[in-house]
């Protein structure tokens, strides 16, 4: 557990200073008031004014910035304590005010005892946690009993393919960690850096069965063949903010999105006990 974790931290400690200066994340355009968040998930937050919002790693915090813009009250959370320094000093210097915690996800509970409106979470993010059952307990920990979880995570189908979507080279499912040396990086495939990630393949089942024993029930699952981002090596641009797959387009999905809440009996006992 502490190796992985270790590893991962100098990877994005790495990484985020390249992705601060990248055109990816386009921070000069995010200063002077361009949104981070994309369609998909801004759809499901839908009003989020006066509201309590987690963000689970939240990398440099153009998202949870993003949201405070709109009126939430927003705590980051995330392992890289250079993503973490990054995102106060972006706070500061567009003047919206957010809390950011370093840790990573399971320790959270160590950290912070509040309760949430809003629980979220988006893009290329479990599959840097090797258990998902903790992961929902987080969740649940922290979500107010009418409370809400919102995802947007790259489909897992994705993870199977190689490199250039022409061969298969990963389980679909959670059987072992794929450790993988990077030159570069997502949004900076240039950097002169590289970095050794550990990480891990959940499928839909593993990831619904974390959910619903931790008392989290689905209610709103949608599946999309774009990316709003530019990450894969043969993205092809097809509307604005829309990348498929060249040679794939409308073929295979890449995206997916979950809003969810407690189950109802659980509310109710919890009601009774309070």
């Amino acid at each position: 557990m502490e190796e992985y974790l270790q590893k991962n931290r100098a990877s994005w400690n790495k990484r985020t200073a390249h992705h601060i200066d990248s055109q990816f994340y386009d921070v000069a355009g995010f200063v002077k008031g361009k949104s981070s968040l994309n369609s998909i998930e801004l759809e499901l937050l839908g009003d989020i004014s006066g509201k309590s919002i987690l963000h689970l790693q939240c990398h440099f915090g153009q998202d949870t910035l993003s949201m405070a813009r709109m009126g939430a009250k927003v705590t980051g959370v995330d392992l890289s304590d250079i993503s973490i320094k990054e995102a106060r000093n972006l706070s500061n210097q567009i003047g919206h005010d957010a809390t950011f915690i370093c840790c990573d996800v399971y320790d959270l509970p160590s950290h912070l005892s509040e309760k949430f409106d809003i629980v979220f979470t988006s893009y290329g993010v479990i599959g840097w946690l090797p258990d998902l059952i903790p992961w929902a307990k987080t969740i649940r920990q922290f979500l107010k009993p009418d409370g809400e979880f919102i995802m947007v995570e790259f489909h897992p189908f994705v993870w199977m393919f190689n490199e250039t979507f022409e061969s298969i080279e990963y389980s679909y499912f959670n059987r072992d960690a794929i450790v993988d040396i990077e030159k570069g990086t997502y949004a900076a495939p240039e950097a002169p850096i590289e970095t050794e990630n550990i990480q891990w393949n959940h499928g839909f089942a593993e990831m619904y069965h974390a959910l619903l024993s931790n008392g989290i029930i689905v209610n709103h699952f949608q599946e999309f063949d774009y990316s709003p981002y530019d990450c894969f090596l043969k993205a092809k641009l097809v509307e604005e903010r829309k990348f498929m797959i060249a040679g794939l387009e409308g073929k295979i999905p890449l995206v997916y999105s979950i809003k969810a809440g407690i189950d109802s009996n659980l509310k109710q006992s919890e009601h009774k006990k309070s």
